[in-house]
C-alpha cells in the first residue's frame, strides 16, 4: 500500500496554498487591468479559479474521511476522484478560453503594454506558484486529488514564465503580439498536462483495470495454487489510487472447508504481496460432475404400458 499524507497534514498545505493564490491573484488582476496585459489577466483569472479548486480539494478531503455506510460500504474516497477530474477538466476549460481571447488579442495587439509592472509581478507570481508547487508535489504521486491541485500551481507557474518572457519581448522589441502568443502557447501547455489527470480519474470512475496490473498475470498466478481448476469472471477495479480490489468465481478440487480456508488464506496472501491487492472477493465451487454419453450406443427408451380403461378410445 502506497503511502498516504495524514488528512491534518493535507487540509494543511491545501489551505496554504489557497491564502497564497488567492491573495496574490488579486493583486495580478489589479496590475493587468493597469498594465493592459492580456497574459497578466489571463494568469488572474487563472489563479482565481484555482482557488476554487482548491476549496474542491478541501471539500473532498473532509468528505473522504466520512466512515463507511450501509448506503457506502467502500467509504467516501472516490470523491477525491471526482474532485481531481473536476480540477482537470477546469484546467483543460480555462486554458481554451486563453486561446480564444489570445487569438483574438493576436488579430488586434493592443496598442500599449506596461512591460515593467507586468514583469515585476510575474516573477513574484512565479514564486509563490513555485512555492505552492512545491509544498504539494511529494504528496502526488498516489493521490489524485493532491495531483489536480498539484496541477494547478504548474500551470500557474507556466503562466508566470509566460507573462515574463512575454514582458521582456515587449520591453526589448516592442512586440505587443507576444503577449497574446505566449498566452497562446502557456494554454497549451496546461491543457498537455490536465488531460492525463482526466483519463486516470476517467479510469477509476469506470472501473477499469489499473494499468500498472496485468490480468493475464494475475489469473495465471491464481492457477498456480494448488486446488484451483478454473477461474471465471475475474474483474480488478481501482476504488482509489493505492486501494484496488478484485472479485473472481473459482473452480477448486477441494471439498473440506478447512483446505478451502487455508486457500483463500493463500490466495488473499499471494494477491497482496505480489500485486497489492489488498480488497479480495472470491467465491469458491467444485466442479459440477460431467454425465458421458456414448454415441455409438443410444440410451434405452423405456415403454410403460397403461391398463385400458372403459369408455378410452385407441
Amino acid at each position: 500500500m502506497p503511502p498516504t499524507l495524514p488528512v491534518a497534514q493535507k487540509v494543511r498545505l491545501l489551505w496554504t496554498a489557497l491564502a497564497l493564490i488567492g491573495g496574490f491573484a488579486l493583486a495580478e488582476f489589479a496590475v493587468g487591468l493597469t498594465s493592459h496585459s492580456l497574459a497578466l489577466l489571463a494568469d488572474s483569472g487563472h489563479m482565481l479559479s484555482d482557488c476554487l479548486s482548491l476549496g474542491v480539494a478541501l471539500l473532498a478531503t473532509w468528505i473522504a474521511q466520512l466512515p463507511a455506510s450501509d448506503q457506502a460500504t467502500f467509504g467516501y474516497r472516490r470523491v477525491e476522484i471526482l474532485a481531481a477530474l473536476i480540477n482537470g477538466v477546469g484546467l483543460v476549460s480555462i486554458a481554451l478560453w486563453v486561446a480564444v481571447a489570445a487569438v483574438a488579442r493576436l488579430q488586434a495587439p493592443p496598442a500599449e503594454i506596461l512591460s515593467l509592472p507586468m514583469l515585476v509581478t510575474a516573477a513574484i507570481g512565479l514564486a509563490v506558484n513555485s512555492l505552492n508547487a512545491l509544498l504539494l508535489h511529494d504528496h502526488t504521486h498516489h493521490d489524485l486529488n493532491l495531483r489536480g491541485a498539484f496541477l494547478h500551481m504548474v500551470a500557474d507557474a507556466a503562466s508566470s514564465v509566460g507573462v515574463i518572457l512575454a514582458a521582456i519581448v515587449v520591453w526589448q522589441f516592442h512586440w505587443n503580439w507576444a503577449d497574446s502568443a505566449i498566452s497562446l502557447m502557456v494554454s497549451l501547455l496546461i491543457i498537455a498536462g490536465a488531460l492525463p489527470l482526466i483519463r486516470q480519474s476517467l479510469h477509476i470512475l469506470l472501473e477499469k483495470t489499473p494499468s500498472h496490473l496485468n490480468l493475464n498475470k494475475i489469473q495465471a498466478r491464481i492457477k498456480t495454487c494448488e486446488g484451483v481448476v478454473a477461474i471465471d469472471h475475474l474483474h480488478v477495479w481501482s476504488i482509489a489510487p493505492g486501494q484496488e480490489a478484485l472479485s473472481a468465481h473459482l473452480t477448486v478440487e477441494i471439498r473440506d472447508g478447512e483446505g478451502r480456508d487455508r486457500l483463500l488464506q493463500q490466495l488473499q496472501t499471494t494477491l497482496q504481496q505480489e500485486f497489492a491487492i489488498r480488497e479480495t472477493f472470491l467465491q469458491m465451487a467444485a466442479p459440477f460432475p460431467r454425465q458421458h454419453i456414448s454415441l455409438s450406443v443410444p440410451a434405452r427408451i423405456e415403454f410403460v404400458s397403461l391398463p385400458f380403461q372403459e369408455g378410452d378410445r385407441p
